[in-house]
């Protein structure tokens, strides 16, 4: 899977990081998943909170591959 891991993970932190300091403090479980999440966990998460994948595509893939990842 071509997917930017390092900036999907650093989107998350960013995401959950802004969650928590703004009155939401079981963000920092959130924030603590993803720092130690793998790749296939990050995805998880991100499709759970409602992130666009395509924008962490690394190279163009085809609409089969697009249609697994439920993009």
């Amino acid at each position: 899977m071509d997917i930017d891991y390092e900036k999907l993970r650093k989107d998350l932190i960013d995401y959950f990081g802004s969650a928590m300091f703004s009155g939401f403090p079981m963000a920092v479980v959130d924030l603590s998943d993803v720092e130690r999440a793998s790749n296939d966990e990050l995805i998880k998460i991100a499709k759970k909170n409602g992130f666009d994948l395509s924008k962490y595509l690394i190279d163009e893939m085809d609409d089969e591959l697009l249609r697994h990842l439920d993009i």
